[in-house]
């Protein structure tokens, strides 16, 4: 296992998951593949729900859409419990070359995002570390609590579940690319397809898509997870593994953009496994997943119904061109690679 990047499966499995510390009874989902959050049970009947991400701070994207992702990315994942964040912690390692003035601008931002969905910032750590160039700038946790029946786990998906798609794929892949390689992608796309993917930035949230899926149907809708690194095909594997379910996916019907798809090839990328914040995966009782589609689309979020989980574990299969076969899955997102590389060739 080479540690660069996110941590593998079986690194996962082999590392971190043997050494958790002391086991608590109260907790009742703790670290696990495929799982946005964890979650704690409290008394009265009380769920603690809590999730971490690393914080962004990209100087080609800019001060406000960094800030964005850093909240956005957390919240996603605590969107999968089918509840809003409440609160959060943020540990600020900054680089030394950030001014006063943009860290005062950042964190702004950052205020004016967790304000804007209910967030209490509630403590954290803040410095300035010698060394440190890196496009993460520390760490974040979200938390919520709500009744503990209520809240959802992407491995409660349920064998017959339908498997819906919100959104499209690869939108935060398209729209940071084009952001951040503006020249390059204006030059040899177009300056519609530039700008097209550009829109897409500030659709990376997917709280509202989870909120409304929840308000909808709360009978019908049984777990989400949250698309990011692996892109939509990777989440829909992560949620059979899970739940300990095979899946079988449907490739004509996977929702992707022109803009995504035409990026997507100027990168040498495959839209359906590139990070995909914004679009969430559902598992819903299939007696229900119509119309909880229908209503998600009467709400202006599209919503794709693209396979169904199914009882052999671990087999998750796709059907492409009347073909059906294993499902790949990719450890490592190609997407890093493909920024790097643009990066080093020079691309502007």
């Amino acid at each position: 296992m080479a540690l660069s990047g996110k941590i593998d499966h079986p690194g996962f499995e082999q590392i971190i998951l043997p050494y958790c510390g002391q086991q608590r009874p109260e907790v009742k989902s703790g670290p696990a593949f495929g799982v946005d959050v964890s979650l704690i049970e409290l008394p009265g009947k009380l769920g603690l729900a809590l999730t971490s991400d690393p914080l962004s701070l990209i100087p080609s994207l800019g001060l406000q859409e960094s800030a964005w992702l850093s909240v956005h990315l957390m919240a996603n994942d605590m969107a999968t419990t089918g509840f809003a964040p409440q609160y959060a912690q943020m540990v600020l390692n900054l680089p030394p070359t950030l001014t006063e003035a943009d860290f005062k601008n950042y964190w702004e931002f950052v205020h004016q995002y967790c304000k804007a969905i209910g967030v209490a910032i509630t403590g954290g750590h803040t410095g300035s570390i010698e060394g440190q160039n890196s496009t993460i700038a520390g760490g974040g946790t979200m938390v919520l609590t709500a009744p503990f029946d209520e809240i959802l786990l992407s491995r409660y998906a349920r064998s017959g579940d339908a498997i819906i798609v919100t959104k499209q794929c690869a939108m935060s892949s398209a729209a940071i690319l084009a952001m951040s390689f503006p020249e390059t992608v204006k030059n040899k796309l177009g300056t519609e397809v530039y700008n097209d993917c550009c829109a897409l930035f500030y659709q990376t949230s997917s709280l509202p898509d989870a909120l409304a899926a929840k308000a909808i149907n709360k009978l019908g809708l049984t777990a989400m997870h949250d698309v990011t690194e692996g892109g939509v095909l990777g989440a829909i594997f992560e949620m059979a593994v899970a739940s300990g379910n095979g899946v079988l996916v449907n490739n004509n019907k996977l929702p992707i953009g022109q803009p995504q798809r035409v990026i997507c090839s100027l990168f040498d990328l495959d839209a359906r496994f590139c990070i995909g914040a914004g679009a969430m995966v559902m598992a819903a009782d299939p007696a229900y997943a119509p119309a909880i589609v229908q209503q998600l689309q009467a709400q202006g979020i599209s919503a794709t119904i693209v396979g169904e989980l199914k009882e052999q574990a671990h087999r998750c299969l796709l059907v492409e061109e009347g073909v059906t076969a294993p499902m790949p899955y990719f450890s490592k997102d190609p997407y890093w690679a493909a920024f790097y590389n643009a990066y080093k060739n020079g691309w502007k």
